[in-house]
């Protein structure tokens, strides 16, 4: 693990991730006394606590092996990673364009929570996170110097369109595929078939009954494992951004005691936002947060060159339109870049994986009562689109900067290591660089804030099979976990720092990666047993249009299930014994026989 590994992991919290935790609280006076599952509990806090207590006592012993674990995987299984992330692209793109995807996240014919303008800009906020916040700028210039392919120049044109290249298949699809893949999963067996609000119900076809004996309780466990690592290396790479943030524009020292006090201080205002309730504490925060994310990408394209951001951005859908399909099974198998993508691709894809329980359920939270094809399609497309737009306005005017004044960037980002300069000395190119930097910093750690609450409510669902029935101090333990595993991590290798992050959220990633395959097929399998066959579709009755106004007429006739106002007509549905029932007036053209008796009452058994 180099220095010019990444820095950072995104915590992409939202103004609206309390949703996935608040799931239809109807009585906010309701007396908040639900369990969690002791098995489920103990397990993932047992293993949390082994490792915290193992990494301070032998922090040596544990650097060392899991450096050696670390190796191994990047060095053997880069391929199964690479390859598996796009085999699940590619298996949610075989269910949006099929019939699977009419199917609905809920019962037939129950519609959206939300409506699609808000849907939408929630989704948009999900790709918010302190990923665009660090690696905007610095992502860009790495790959831009130390090219991925070694097949150009670096620094050249031919060098940024790879880096751009690079950077957007790291955060464009492929990263919400993983967290679309478990949140359709967790969004069709939740709210199709009313399972408990855990990972595990996804299993439900390959393993029945037992999703709530102790095969269930394990994948659970290890989703609240996999959540707490996930967001806990994003909180520890945070800090460290953070704290050469405060290094730079207040002298701060960056040392160990200090990144712990970060921790414990983000630790302590998330208890707090726990404590203040779903309204006032996550959504709050969030909303403040995206505006004020929102308004410094706005500030960069107003002050920056303006011209040449504008027109690299459209260069950016090409650009990743171009390299997409190069980079989907791309694994350097003749080594001309030896360990990059392991630094790089894999890290990134080992990190998302760790906490697509919590993402994938926030997503299909808002997305109840959605058919399929617009889950999939809205939270891989929307996402991305303002994914291309943020780096590609940070990514261009970083480039800019770094033409116009040549190693201004690179020398300190890429040659020395410290990524997370990076957003800082950048910042200093424009005007009131120290406000914005600190503006940055605020920005960032409310993020990290926001990204442990609504962690800690996702795991307490996770732990107690309901949404938002324990007693606070559950959540609040959670949190207080997060921020433990963090720091312990950080003074395991105090001089690592990034890199003892970057190995420890790879191999926590792997076991549940895998999962990943199971997950696919426990799916497919689920919505084949739902689905019953579908016939071809009915539609408008044509006569010989031969005049304009026998085509008005045929155009103005509404199509079949739906009014002349173009209301859906209410359909035909089964009652629990396997009835037809068939609301409204029945029109029979033709004979009809009867085999039983007609009953007056249509509730009267025989």
């Amino acid at each position: 693990m180099g220095s010019n590994s990444p820095g950072t992991t995104p915590s992409n919290s939202t103004p609206h991730a309390a949703d996935a935790a608040k799931a239809g609280v109807e009585n906010k006076e309701e007396k908040k006394n639900g369990k969690v599952d002791p098995t489920i509990f103990g397990l993932a806090a047992g293993f949390i606590v082994l490792f915290v207590t193992a990494t301070i006592i032998f922090p040596d012993q544990a650097a060392s092996g899991l450096g050696n674990i670390s190796d191994w995987l990047l060095t053997n299984l880069n391929w199964l990673f690479v390859g598996g992330v796009s085999t699940a692209f590619l298996f949610l793109v075989f269910l949006f364009v099929s019939g699977y995807g009419r199917m609905r996240l809920g019962q037939d014919g129950e519609r959206p929570e939300h409506s699609t303008p808000s849907w939408f800009a929630m989704l948009f906020a999900g790709g918010l996170g302190s990923v665009l916040m660090f690696w905007g700028v610095a992502e860009p210039l790495n790959h831009m110097t130390n090219v991925p392919m070694q097949d150009a120049e670096p620094g050249s044109i031919p060098a940024i369109r790879e880096a751009i290249g690079f950077t957007m298949f790291h955060f464009g699809l492929h990263m919400w595929v993983i967290f679309a893949l478990p949140g359709l999963g967790m969004g069709y067996f939740i709210y199709k078939r009313n399972l408990p609000p855990r990972l595990s119900s996804i299993f439900s076809p390959i393993l029945g009954g037992a999703i709530y004996k102790w095969p269930g309780k394990v994948i659970d466990a290890l989703s609240i494992v996999g959540t707490v690592f996930g967001i806990a290396v994003s909180v520890g790479l945070g800090v460290l951004q953070i704290n050469s943030g405060m290094a730079k524009v207040f002298g701060a020292p960056t040392v160990a005691w200090m990144q712990i006090a970060i921790i414990v201080v983000i630790v302590g205002a998330s208890c707090l936002s726990v404590a203040a309730g779903l309204e006032k504490g996550i959504k709050l925060l969030s909303n403040i947060n995206v505006v004020m994310a929102a308004g410094l990408m706005l500030f960069v394209l107003a002050v920056g060159p303006t011209l040449f951001l504008l027109r690299g951005t459209l260069d950016s859908v090409s650009i990743y339109a171009e390299w997409l399909p190069k980079l989907m099974f791309w694994s350097d198998s003749m080594e001309v870049n030896p360990g990059w993508q392991g630094m790089w691709t894999v890290f990134y894809f080992a990190w998302t994986i760790c906490w697509s329980p919590f993402m994938g359920m926030f997503a299909a939270r808002i997305s109840r009562g959605r058919t399929v094809r617009e889950f999939i399609g809205g939270v891989l497309v929307a996402p991305t689109l303002f994914t291309i737009i943020w780096f590609a306005i940070f990514g261009f005017a970083g480039v800019h900067i770094e033409r116009e004044d040549p190693g201004s960037l690179t020398n300190p980002v890429v040659h020395e290591g410290d990524t997370a300069f990076a957003l800082f000395g950048f910042l200093d190119y424009f005007p009131l660089s120290t406000f914005t930097s600190i503006f940055a910093l605020i920005v960032v750690a409310i993020f990290f804030v926001t990204s442990i609450d609504s962690a800690a409510l996702i795991n307490d669902m996770f732990a107690a099979g309901e949404e938002d029935k324990t007693p606070t101090y559950y959540r609040v333990g959670w949190a207080i976990a997060i921020g433990a595993v963090a720091g312990a991590i950080l003074v395991m290798s105090p001089d690592a720092g990034i890199t003892a992050l970057q190995e420890t959220v790879i191999i926590i990633g792997f076991p549940f990666f895998l999962v990943f395959f199971v997950m696919m097929y426990s799916l497919i399998r689920g919505m084949s047993d739902d689905m019953q066959y579908r016939p071809e579709p009915s539609t408008r009755e044509w006569g010989k249009a031969d005049s304009a106004e026998k085509l008005e007429m045929y155009e103005s006739k509404p199509a079949p299930g739906y009014d002349e106002e173009g209301n859906e007509l209410p359909r035909f549905e089964y009652d629990e014994e396997g009835n037809l029932i068939i609301p409204g007036n029945v029109r029979i053209e033709g004979d009809l026989g009867v085999v039983g008796e007609v009953k007056d009452d249509p509730q009267e058994k025989s």
